[in-house]
């Protein structure tokens, strides 16, 4: 049974949506945001559920950002969690049971498939169980926590340049180059007499791609690329005590132009996480990024409540 589900849509002419909800045994309250931005379509998902397992509130969250179009960020939002929540052993051994959904999830969704658009997305997930915290991620969306007043990184970019990718990647038979857009541009000297001096300037803007071709190195889909764009999450545990005051989980819309310091300090005196979720967005938006943004804000109550759904 779940409840205070949130069945998250994107309004057709691409103005901001947000919302947010409190936990049945106040415990924790979460809120969201998210905007086209200054693209053309929407790739960005994410998802808030709260559940009851075995008696036990459950809290699920997550960001997931699409390239190549919406249609594997769309998949993940509808799917991962369900296959999470049926996991046998979502309560025995959680990072496991996120282990196995993401990679089913995966699997799914490619033999379901039978395009070969190079299309994927990325993920970055928070799942709540008690007092323990599970973030997982892959690709480049990011959750960050708030403790004891500091900014503290809870997951890793994938990018394909990282020591350790690269080499995962070459070592699968793969290869990682900088790829880019070169612009010239015509700047006329003058100064010298009889003498009109012309010179052409070569600037490259770009990025690492695997294959020339994708700026993460995991991820969900990539069909083309699934040797080397792998969906293994890395999982990190956190214990919900005294010093957690909240988490953002966000798209790189935002931490293309946001700190991770920068997000906490404008976050920690907003307690009202929809609020906080559109101060980041709006924030984003402000300094001119150029992708979808999408916030999720979950902040954490102590010494309130109770251990489980009433």
């Amino acid at each position: 049974m779940g409840y205070l589900s949130t069945v998250i849509g994107h309004p057709t002419d691409g103005s901001p949506v947000s919302g947010g909800g409190l936990s049945q045994n106040g415990k924790f309250s979460y809120g969201y945001a998210s905007s086209l931005g200054k693209r053309a379509s929407m790739e960005d998902f994410y998802e808030t559920r709260i559940e009851s397992v075995d008696g036990q509130l459950i809290g699920l969250f997550g960001v997931f950002d699409g390239h190549g179009g919406a249609k594997v960020a769309e998949y993940v939002k509808h799917n991962l969690f369900s296959h999470l929540l049926r996991h046998p052993k979502f309560m025995s051994d959680t990072k496991v049971a996120i282990d196995d959904s993401y990679k089913s999830t995966d699997s799914e969704f490619l033999e379901s498939d039978s395009t070969q658009n190079q299309c994927g997305s990325t993920a970055s997930t928070a799942v709540l169980v008690g007092n323990r915290l599970f973030v997982a991620n892959v690709g480049d969306s990011r959750a960050i926590i708030c403790r004891a007043g500091n900014a503290v990184p809870v997951s890793k970019d994938h990018k394909p340049d990282q020591t350790d990718e690269r080499q995962r990647i070459e070592e699968a038979g793969g290869f990682v180059m900088w790829a880019g857009t070169v612009h010239c541009t015509l700047f006329k000297l003058s100064g010298w007499d009889m003498i009109a001096f012309l010179m052409m300037v070569f600037c490259s803007t770009g990025t690492w791609r695997v294959g020339g071709v994708l700026a993460v190195s995991r991820a969900f889909g990539d069909k083309l690329l699934k040797q080397y764009v792998v969906v293994d999450p890395e999982i990190r545990e956190e214990i919900v005590d005294e010093s957690l005051e909240f988490l953002i989980l966000a798209s790189d819309g935002l931490w293309d132009v946001v700190s991770n310091e920068e997000a906490v300090d404008m976050t920690r005196s907003i307690q009202d996480p929809e609020e906080a979720a559109k101060r980041l967005l709006q924030e984003a938006y402000k300094r001119e990024s150029s992708d979808n943004i999408t916030c999720v804000v979950v902040r954490f109550f102590h010494g309130q409540g109770s251990s489980g759904p009433a």
